[in-house]
C-alpha cells in the first residue's frame, strides 16, 4: 500500500524526535511571551483568494468542493493568512497581539529534498507593532529558536520596498520581477533572466535588475534608491542594531519572497554548509489584515520549517533517532509473578517512570528480547524472591549495571540516572 506522493508515515523513532524538536522551539516561543493558539485547517476559498498571488493560487493551493454545501473550500497553504482572518473578525483584541501556532500546512508542488504536500509549520507573529522592535524580536526568536540544536545559521535581509522602488523609477512591474528572482536558487541568473525576457523586459533592464540585486552593501543601495529607499534602509539599520547576533545577518537584495502579502522586511534563514533552502523565513505583512476587512493593522511574523530542520539534523547527526520513550520494562520470570509484576507496574506508572509490562503471557526469554529489541532502559525482573522481600532487580542496559534494591529505593535510583540523561 502506498500514501499520495508528498505525504508521509513517521514511525515512532522518528516522530519521538519530531515531537522533542517541536517542544523545543514551542518553549523559545512561549519565553519571549508568545501565546499559543490554533486556527482552522480549512478555509473557504472565496476568503483565500487574492492573498498569497496568482502562481501560488493557480497551483499550489488544494481546492475542492463540498458536494454537501456546495462550496469551494482550500486546505491551509500557510499559517499567515488564518491568523489574519481572526483578527480581522476578532476587533476587541489587545495590541500587540503576540502569538505562535505550530501545525499542518498543505502544498501542492513537486515534492523533492527538503519538499513535501503536508508538513508542519512553526509561526510566530506579532500583531498591532509597525516598529523595527517588532522585526527584530521575531529574528532574535527565530535564531534561538534554530540554533539551540548547535545549527550553524545566516539570516538573509532585504526589504521589498527597496526594490519596487528602483524598479518604479525604471517603469518596470516590480511583481513580475519578483516572481522571477523568487525562484534565482533554483533556476539561476540564466533562468531568471529567461523569464524576464520572455515577460518583455530589454536585455540592458534585465542587465540592471542583475546589478541592484547584486548590491551587498545598504549604503550602496541608498545611493541608487535615493529619498525613499533612504527611509527604508534606515529601518532595516534599526531593526539590525536590535538584532542580538549582528554577525548572522546578510543584506541581500536577491532575497523577494513569493507571497504577494509581504510589505516590507524580509528575511530567510539558511543553514551553513547545507543546500537544503531556506529553513524558515517570514517578514511584515501590514496590508493583510485589512484585505480581510479589518482594521488597518500592521503585522510581522515568521514561520520555521520544521520538517527541513529535522531531515538535516538527522543527515547531519544532531540528531538521533530514538526507538522508544519507555524508560522501564518488568519481566516475569514466571506466571506467578503476572499479577504482581502488573501492581509494580501501576506503582512506577504513578511515580512518573514510563513503564511497560508484558501482555502477551511470554515466557521470560521472550520478554527480555522485546524489552531489548525496542530499546527500554531499564529491565526490571520479577520472580519469587523479589516478589518475597519487596525488591527489584534492575538491568541498567545503558551502563550494564546490574542493581538489587528495595522498591522504593530502586525507583529513587531509576529517577536519580533518568534525571541525569534527560534530552531535549
Amino acid at each position: 500500500m502506498r500514501l499520495p506522493r508528498g505525504f508521509r508515515d513517521f514511525p515512532p523513532e522518528i516522530e519521538i524526535v519530531r515531537q522533542r524538536v517541536i517542544s523545543s522551539i514551542e518553549e523559545v516561543f512561549r519565553r519571549y511571551g508568545f501565546e499559543p493558539m490554533e486556527t482552522s485547517s480549512i478555509e473557504l476559498w472565496e476568503t483565500i483568494k487574492g492573498k498569497y498571488g496568482q502562481e501560488a493560487e493557480s497551483k499550489l493551493l488544494f481546492v475542492f468542493p463540498d458536494f454537501l454545501s456546495k462550496e469551494w473550500l482550500s486546505l491551509r497553504y500557510d499559517l499567515t493568512a488564518p491568523l489574519a482572518r481572526y483578527v480581522a473578525s476578532h476587533p476587541e483584541l489587545p495590541l500587540p497581539f503576540k502569538r505562535y501556532e505550530i501545525g499542518r500546512v498543505w502544498r501542492h508542488e513537486e515534492p523533492q529534498r527538503g519538499r513535501y504536500r503536508e508538513f508542519w509549520q512553526c509561526d510566530a507573529d506579532i500583531v498591532g507593532s509597525s516598529y523595527p522592535e517588532a522585526d527584530a524580536e521575531i529574528i532574535n526568536l527565530i535564531d534561538d529558536a534554530i540554533s539551540q540544536f548547535g545549527f550553524e545559521i545566516t539570516i538573509r535581509l532585504s526589504d521589498r520596498r527597496i526594490l519596487s522602488s528602483i524598479l518604479s523609477k525604471m517603469g518596470i512591474d516590480h511583481v513580475q520581477v519578483y516572481r522571477a528572482v523568487d525562484k534565482l536558487d533554483k533556476i539561476g541568473w540564466d533562468g531568471v533572466s529567461r523569464e524576464l525576457r520572455d515577460q518583455g523586459l530589454k536585455d540592458e533592464e534585465i542587465e540592471r535588475i542583475k546589478e541592484i540585486i547584486s548590491m551587498g552593501k545598504i549604503e550602496d543601495v541608498e545611493r541608487v534608491g535615493g529619498d525613499e529607499v533612504r527611509e527604508v534602509t534606515r529601518n532595516l539599520l534599526e531593526i539590525i542594531d536590535l538584532v542580538k547576533n549582528k554577525n548572522k545577518v546578510v543584506f541581500d537584495l536577491s532575497l523577494v519572497r513569493g507571497l504577494d502579502y509581504y510589505t516590507g522586511p524580509i528575511y530567510e534563514v539558511v543553514l551553513k554548509d547545507q543546500r537544503i533552502g531556506s529553513v524558515a523565513g517570514g517578514g511584515r505583512y501590514d496590508n493583510l489584515i485589512k484585505m480581510y476587512g479589518g482594521r488597518d493593522i500592521p503585522a510581522t511574523g515568521a514561520s520555521i520549517g520544521v520538517e527541513r530542520l529535522i531531515e538535516v539534523g538527522f543527515e547531519t547527526g544532531i540528531f538521533k533517532k530514538e526507538s522508544t520513550l519507555t524508560q522501564a520494562y518488568l519481566i516475569s520470570i514466571s506466571e506467578k509473578n503476572r499479577d504482581y509484576c502488573w501492581d509494580l507496574c501501576k506503582k512506577l506508572r504513578d511515580e512518573g517512570i514510563r513503564t511497560a509490562v508484558d501482555l502477551m503471557r511470554r515466557d521470560q526469554r521472550s520478554q527480555r528480547e522485546h524489552a531489548r529489541k525496542i530499546g527500554v532502559r531499564f529491565l526490571i525482573f520479577i520472580g519469587e524472591k523479589e516478589e518475597k522481600e519487596g525488591m527489584l532487580t534492575v538491568v541498567d542496559s545503558l551502563t550494564g549495571e546490574r542493581i538489587y534494591l528495595k522498591v522504593e529505593d530502586a525507583i529513587t535510583e531509576m529517577k536519580r540516572r533518568l534525571s541525569r540523561s534527560m534530552k531535549i
